[in-house]
C-alpha cells in the first residue's frame, strides 16, 4: 500500500471532522478549512491509488515477460520436433519444398539490383 493512501485517507477524515465541527459550531472559516483539508486527503488518496495501480500493472507485465522468456525455449524445442516428425513421416515432400525455397532464394539473390537516379 502506498504511503500517500495513507495520509490522504488520514487527511480526508481529518478535514470531515474539522468540517463537522465547524457545522456544529457554526463557524464558516471551520467548514471552509475542514472541506478544503478533505479535498486535499481525497486527491491525494486518489494519487496514492494510481501509483499503486501503475506499479501493479508494471509488475504483471514483467511477470509476464519473464515467463515467456522463460517459456521459448520450450516452444522451440517443440516446434523442432514437429519440424523433424514432419520430416520424417514424408521425406521426399520435405525434399520438394526444401529445393523450392532454395531455387526461390536463389533466384532472389542472383537478380541485379536496381539503381536509382
Amino acid at each position: 500500500m502506498e504511503n500517500d493512501r495513507i495520509a490522504g485517507s488520514a487527511k480526508e477524515f481529518a478535514g470531515k471532522l474539522e468540517g463537522t465541527v465547524g457545522d456544529i459550531a457554526g463557524d464558516a472559516k471551520s467548514q471552509a478549512a475542514g472541506r478544503f483539508r478533505e479535498a486535499k486527503g481525497t486527491a491525494q488518496n486518489l494519487y496514492g491509488q494510481a501509483k499503486d495501480a501503475a506499479r501493479d500493472v508494471t509488475d504483471a507485465a514483467a511477470d509476464y515477460a519473464k515467463d515467456a522468456y522463460e517459456n521459448s525455449g520450450d516452444t522451440f524445442r517443440d516446434g523442432t520436433q514437429a519440424i523433424a516428425r514432419k520430416v520424417q513421416d514424408n521425406p521426399l515432400g520435405s525434399m520438394l519444398i526444401a529445393g523450392a525455397i532454395g531455387f526461390v532464394l536463389a533466384q532472389w539473390l542472383a537478380r541485379p539490383t536496381r539503381r536509382t537516379r
